[in-house]
């Protein structure tokens, strides 16, 4: 059995959105010739472009491999089965943040969430530490655990 779940990115999705909107009012509020030597376009489509990117985050576990990607999957990351030592549900700290980013003083840990506190620890047989966000952590974790008893 496959588990597969895809969260919504509402902390990305509300963030960029209002750093659309304020983007367009800032620009509504400059003068029409400012406006047209402004690079509101290009900033714009940088934030729509995080937006489409990180706007969800999909987490499938199968028989050899946690496999995690965002959006439409440009951005992707996999971990095999047999490299994991241990994993447990965890809560991320609100200044942890959201996106993709290592954290100091965790033996080269990553983070990789959209949205929320909850996540999935994978403490890899390297000692290296991931977490996985997710908004169904005992779900994730379960599987996780059920793929690891079996192999």
């Amino acid at each position: 059995m496959r588990y597969r779940h895809t969260q919504i990115g509402w902390v990305v999705l509300v963030s960029c959105a209002a750093g659309l909107a304020l983007i367009l009012a800032i620009e509504q509020s400059l003068p029409l010739r400012v406006q047209q030597q402004t690079p509101s376009l290009l900033f714009g489509a940088i934030v729509f472009g995080a937006m489409a990117l990180f706007a969800t985050l999909t987490v499938e576990v199968d028989d050899q491999l946690v496999r995690l990607w965002f959006g439409p999957g440009l951005i992707r990351k996999s971990f095999l089965l047999a490299d994991i030592a241990e994993c447990r549900p965890v809560r991320n700290r609100w200044w942890m943040g959201w996106g993709i980013h290592g954290w100091p003083g965790r033996r080269g840990g990553w983070l990789f969430n959209v949205s929320g506190f909850d996540a999935v620890e994978l403490t890899m047989k390297d000692r290296k530490i991931y977490r996985i966000g997710t908004d169904e952590p005992q779900k994730l974790h379960d599987a996780i655990r059920m793929k690891l008893s079996k192999g």
